[in-house]
């Protein structure tokens, strides 16, 4: 019966070595560079910090919408506001008046 022996090879001792460092080094970069990775963390969560600044901001003017209905909606106008908001669709004022605009207000 005849065997055959094969003489060991550097090459085939390294063959899983490197194998396993093409592996790490994939996985490694794609932790750091990938759609999640570290990198993409850090756009995220600044991504959070302007929402959340938009969001407290519309918020804001939410209430401040909510407050000039709640004084035009009582049941009774509020006169001062219901000349305010005619003036300001009507684009008009008498001539002795000095109209004074907020960039808050629309």
């Amino acid at each position: 019966m005849w065997t055959r022996h094969h003489k060991k090879r550097r090459l085939g001792r390294a063959v899983v070595p490197l194998m396993a460092v093409a592996f790490l080094s994939y996985f490694g970069y794609h932790s750091i560079h990938g759609g999640y990775g570290l990198k993409a963390t850090e756009e995220f969560d600044r991504q959070i910090a302007e929402r959340q600044a938009q969001l407290d901001e519309l918020t804001q003017r939410r209430k401040v919408l909510e407050k000039e209905v709640e004084l035009m909606s009582d049941g009774s106008l509020e006169r001062d506001m219901l000349d305010e908001k005619a003036r300001l669709a009507l684009n008009m004022s008498r001539s002795d008046e000095i109209v004074i605009f907020h960039s808050s207000s629309n």
